[in-house]
């Protein structure tokens, strides 16, 4: 008799360990930590031209970098940037996405490799974020910006890293040989609702409420919150690096929308809605039971 209580016993306490294996495996899956993909794009050109401040005006801009869309320049049109081709990853975002040049000296210094753009949720409720508006566009960040406005913009959170060096306001002065430079700076992720630009091509965006990361009634609509991740190769001797709108707070970019629908709706939907942190293709690595927004060419399953 005793043998077979042991038995039932041991048999209990087995049922009992995979249950709380199922279990913690369920609470892992449901645990959100983030709600993000990514847009992978790499350099394409440097031009004196900004399509959404200077339109149709080439030459009129301090010099950008322009990432992602091939064909961006100062007459880019929503119509035109679709036409065109991208280098970004996932090759149905025909965005186009833009910052001032960095230069050391005279000599710009550029991106290398695929940059990342992070589309992420900025409110607290990330299942309520829906996808960008075809057409819409908009100016992140000022190029008149004095250190004080870009440390305490509600955009800031990196500042300019190099190395072990973080949080700075300004380009450093000297950064660890063979580190890269790089700056992280978030977007406002509310919207009106209705405008797809204006007059400032800021004011119909707005930042979250920062205490409860809720949309202020003005700008109701949650969009996914984009942020910048550039990172450029220049180290050592930094005296002589800038921007080309001038010192390191001085940094701003601008960014337009040309996704095709579905495609940024698919990513949006499975990655920030269903709380994964996403590649390009709407794979969370720590996740993979989840499967992917998109198939292995990182276009939607036709």
């Amino acid at each position: 008799m005793s043998r077979k209580l042991s038995a039932l016993a041991l048999a209990a306490s087995l049922v009992t360990a995979v249950l709380a294996v199922v279990t913690s495996a369920a609470q892992a899956d449901d645990y959100v930590s983030h709600h993000e993909f990514q847009a992978n794009c790499s350099f394409t050109a440097d031009r004196p031209d900004d399509p959404i401040v200077f339109p149709g005006l080439p030459g009129a801009s301090h010099l950008h970098t322009f990432i992602g869309n091939h064909s961006t320049n100062a007459n880019s049109t929503n119509d035109s940037l679709k036409q065109a081709t991208t280098n970004c990853v996932t090759p149905d975002d025909k965005s186009a996405y833009w910052f001032p040049s960095v230069l050391n000296g005279d000599q710009v210094v550029r991106p290398d490799g695929n940059q990342v753009v992070y589309y992420k949720s900025g409110i607290l409720r990330y299942q309520d974020v829906v996808p960008f508006p075809a057409g819409i566009r908009f100016v992140v960040g000022s190029p008149t910006s004095t250190q004080e406005e870009f440390r305490t913009h509600p955009g800031a959170i990196e500042g300019w890293e190099c190395g072990d060096s973080y949080k700075n306001w300004d380009i450093p002065s000297w950064c660890m040989p063979g580190s890269q430079l790089t700056v992280r700076f978030q977007a406002p992720s509310c919207w009106n609702g209705r405008d797809l630009d204006s007059a400032d091509h800021k004011s119909h965006m707005a930042y979250p409420d920062r205490a409860t990361l809720v949309c202020p009634p003005s700008h109701p609509v949650a969009v996914p919150m984009i942020e910048f991740k550039m990172a450029f190769p220049v180290s050592g001797d930094m005296s002589r690096v800038r921007l080309a709108s001038g010192r390191g707070y001085t940094w701003h970019y601008d960014f337009m929308n040309a996704w095709d629908a579905p495609t940024q709706a698919a990513l949006v939907r499975h990655c920030i809605n269903g709380g994964l942190q996403c590649d390009p293709r709407g794979f969370d690595l720590y996740k993979p039971h989840r499967g992917a927004a998109l198939g292995p060419d990182y276009r939607l399953p036709r």
